[in-house]
């Protein structure tokens, strides 16, 4: 696990400054703390921070062949790379390394573009072959490395781990996109491809950049696509033993590594399975880490001592306290971007304490976008019947008048809180999912903004995000049409942002074994019946670990990696969120309106609604502005 940037020349040979790559890679320090190294050359230039993984002794980057004219910088692991060396060594390809690195560059030279649909792993490189005078990005096809890049005006093209790597160069305009702000303000994160920099872009997951010296500006283009065949004739049974098979090989591949290695253990059953099936492959006691709250509402310790006492693991527990919101600025800055998911703050705090054992920890992230394990899937589906029974002409009016006149009954038992389902019914499958997903949902965001921003979007919608990928799914069943729309958004912006920045802050690698893209694709062939039945979730995957893990694991209800919200802005963040929100940065900026920002604040304080959510998306936007922006600022002054 690595950090990366470059800079490459797309029209000529200007000379790159070795202080500016140097202060380019070196904002990524935390990447890679054990090496930090360059390559300059006409036109080019490359870095690399190194987390030494795999090959300690000799896979340092930036890496080349053997005549020194193709070289790549890379970052994440390549798991089948053994047996990818063995293939180009006997198609004549001479290795001075035992590292996956290396396979990359020789990959290009047999295979070229499609060298990616070879590599299983999660990876994002740049790649750069002087004979042909091309330049090369790639990302893995669920998106779980990251990759941004920008083109400026003098046709320079920046690309790099993190975006503080491209604003580094100090050529990178920071004119904030008004419609990444949309999709943040909806969503709690800036959906691939925007980033909220005009100029500045995310390859998305899947696909590669190739760019020719002196051609046109190219399009990124797709390599591979999740396809929801749902075709699998396969028993229930059959799948459950099928499903153990390949979670085992996924976990043998991901626990190759020359540092210690470990797993996180929350107590759910995605972490579980994984630790189970690190167990029966492991000579000795596997190394878990768990973190305990203080607050009985949030915490699932007691499952992950089950499991670890189970398999005999080297467990190791630490308490969290429940108002540990002191990371609100730190996190501000370690995303670059706005990003609204509290669950960063435990998952920080869960890597940082895994740090002090392990090198690389195994998770079980991507568990319940692959095997339909969240609760607002079965919402989904609900509806989905009581709209089957009513034509669209019915159903818009009569629901959409019920949502609008019913209250907003936060404090109700949830059975009474019916306001959301008649808007959901009101609406189209695609437009209730994105309704269901958002922090702030359409009418209040509405309301917040400003008459002039309103303007300046145009008519734009982060519902559009939405109906973007719907489009290219390629299904209509109903889960697997949002589990599609999760595995394009949900799954690689937020959940995958969120674990790889807050690992990379620690200098710790983390693997999905739920995210190999084989797996992930055999799921999407199962009948959909075999992963949600009634309101059980994941319905496959709890019948294959029923002999391995607790009922209680299993069949519990899903608890979720949260965080007090509505206690901490009432009480001891309250002084601060009126701070932020009513003055300062985020009202400056005339996005929103202040007399609506207000009314949001005091409704929520008085108890009348629990605006808790779209309040901390909004002070998490306000310290972004404060620590990212406002640094930038600092910095061109100075």
């Amino acid at each position: 696990m690595c950090g990366i940037t470059g800079i490459f020349d797309t029209r000529g040979t200007a000379p790159v400054p070795h202080p500016l790559l140097h202060r380019m890679n070196d904002s990524q320090r935390h990447r890679g703390p054990d090496e930090g190294s360059l390559h300059i050359e006409p036109g080019l230039g490359l870095g690399h921070r190194r987390l030494s993984i795999i090959d300690i002794a000799s896979g340092q980057q930036p890496l080349f062949n053997e005549d020194g004219s193709v070289v790549v910088v890379f970052n994440g692991e390549i798991y089948n790379y053994q047996a990818l060396m063995t293939e180009l060594q006997a198609a004549g390809h001479q290795f001075r390394t035992r590292s996956d690195t290396e396979v990359i560059v020789h990959a290009w030279e047999e295979w070229g573009e499609a060298c990616v649909q070879r590599f299983r792993g999660m990876f994002a490189f740049g790649l750069w072959d002087r004979n042909r005078q091309t330049f090369f990005l790639a990302r893995d096809r669920l998106g779980v490395k990251p990759m941004h890049y920008a083109v400026l005006d003098n046709g320079l093209l920046l690309f790099g781990s993190e975006l503080k790597s491209l604003l580094g160069h100090g050529g990178l305009r920071r004119d904030i996109d008004p419609l990444a702000v949309e999709d943040y303000f909806a969503l709690g994160y800036v959906p691939e491809p925007r980033t909220i920099f005009k100029q500045a872009r995310k390859l998305p997951g899947g696909h590669t950049l190739t760019w020719r010296r002196g051609e046109a500006a190219p399009r990124p283009q797709p390599y591979w696509d999740l396809h929801f065949t749902l075709d699998n004739p396969i028993s229930a049974e059959a799948a459950a033993e099928e499903l153990v098979v390949r979670l085992r090989e996924s976990v043998r591949l991901r626990m190759i590594a020359e540092v210690p290695l470990g797993a996180f253990l929350s107590g759910g059953v995605d972490s579980s399975a994984v630790v189970q099936a690190m167990a029966g492959l492991s000579d000795g006691p596997v190394n878990t880490c768990a973190i305990a709250f203080d607050d009985p509402a949030f915490n699932e310790s007691e499952f992950a001592q089950q499991v670890a006492d189970r398999y005999a693991t080297r467990h190791r527990v630490e308490t969290v306290g429940s108002d540990d919101f002191g990371l609100l600025d730190t996190l501000s800055r370690l995303y670059d971007e706005p990003y609204a998911d509290p669950s960063a703050i435990p998952t920080y705090r869960v890597c940082q304490m895994a740090r002090r054992h392990v090198t690389v920890a195994l998770s079980g992230d991507g568990g319940d976008e692959t095997f339909g394990g969240y609760r607002r899937y079965r919402m989904h589906l609900m509806e989905e019947r009581m709209r089957a029974t009513l034509p669209a002409s019915v159903r818009r009016p009569v629901f959409g008048l019920l949502g609008r006149l019913y209250p907003k009954a936060d404090w109700a038992p949830r059975m009474l809180r019916a306001k959301t389902t008649f808007e959901g019914m009101s609406r189209d499958p695609v437009e209730a999912y994105f309704h269901s997903m958002s922090q702030i949902r359409s009418p209040l965001r509405q309301r917040l903004y400003s008459a002039k921003f309103r303007q300046e979007l145009g008519g734009y919608s982060a519902l559009e995000v939405f109906r973007r990928h719907a489009a290219k799914a390629g299904t209509d069943d109903p889960l697997a049409l949002v589990q599609y729309i999760d595995a394009h958004t949900y799954l690689v912006d937020d959940i995958n942002t969120k674990v790889d920045r807050a690992s990379m802050a620690h200098s710790l690698e983390v693997r999905e074994p739920l995210m190999d893209h084989e797996l992930v694709q055999w799921a999407a062939s199962l009948p959909s019946a075999l992963k949600l039945q009634g309101s059980n979730g994941k319905a496959v995957l709890k019948r294959a670990m029923e002999p391995h893990l607790p009922h209680d694991v299993l069949y519990r209800p899903k608890m979720g990696f949260s965080v007090p919200l509505a206690r901490w802005l009432r009480g001891p963040l309250r002084a601060r969120t009126r701070s932020a929100l009513l003055e300062g940065p985020l009202l400056d900026g005339g996005w929103l309106d202040a007399g609506a920002v207000r009314t949001l604040v005091d409704d929520f304080e008085a108890g009348r609604y629990d605006h808790s959510t779209p309040l901390w998306n909004l002070l998490m936007f306000d310290a972004f502005l404060r620590n990212v922006m406002g640094e930038q600022r600092q910095a061109v002054a100075a």
